[in-house]
C-alpha cells in the first residue's frame, strides 16, 4: 500500500492585466484549473477542466 500524500497547495496567479484595483480573478492551473475572486478567496473557488478552461481561453481570444 502507498503511504498517502497530502495534495499540493495551488499556486495562484493573477493577470498582469489586473493593474493597482486588485480587481480580478485568481487562478490556479494544474490537472483542474481553479479560479476565484481575488477580493473574496474565502468564497472558494470555480473548477474547471483543464480542456474546459482552454476552451474559454481560445473563444474569448477570438
Amino acid at each position: 500500500m502507498k503511504p498517502f500524500e497530502a495534495p499540493a497547495l495551488p499556486t495562484w496567479h493573477v493577470s498582469s492585466y489586473t493593474g493597482a484595483q486588485g480587481n480580478c480573478v485568481e487562478v490556479a492551473e494544474g490537472p483542474d484549473v481553479l479560479v476565484r475572486d481575488t477580493k473574496n478567496r474565502e468564497h472558494g473557488h470555480l473548477t474547471f477542466e483543464s480542456h474546459e478552461w482552454a476552451s474559454l481561453l481560445n473563444t474569448l481570444q477570438r
